[in-house]
């Protein structure tokens, strides 16, 4: 199995900075998770999403943190829920989501290069 993944590759995942601006609890999901709506700024605007990360998060304490998502995966149905992005994010060391965030702020919409 070839792994490689050129540069042009790499540009084609369209990964940008984005700020919550509403979180609700998803108690129909299967997995427990958290309904995410995110700026991502003007090129792309407002996304929704659902994220399985009630371990470290609570949707009181959500609104207005930055977050890395993919933006050009097309919709998903996630259960009842339309997913128009991903959040990324990696696992701690029990396997729970901890969110991607730049360390700094930066503008809604930023491209990572």
């Amino acid at each position: 199995m070839d792994t490689d993944l050129s540069f042009d590759d790499f540009l084609k995942v369209d990964i940008r900075a984005g700020t919550i601006l509403r979180a609700e609890p998803y108690p129909e999901a299967r997995v427990p998770a958290i309904k995410l709506w995110v700026d991502f700024g003007p090129d792309v605007g407002e996304r929704k999403t659902s994220a399985q990360i009630t371990r470290h998060y609570d949707v009181d304490t959500l609104p207005g943190r930055q977050v890395m998502g993919v933006v050009n995966f097309p919709p998903k149905q996630i259960g009842k829920f339309m997913s128009e992005c991903l959040i990324l994010g990696a696992p701690d060391e029990n396997g729970d989501v901890v969110m991607l965030r730049p360390d700094q702020t930066v503008p809604n919409g930023a491209r990572m290069y």
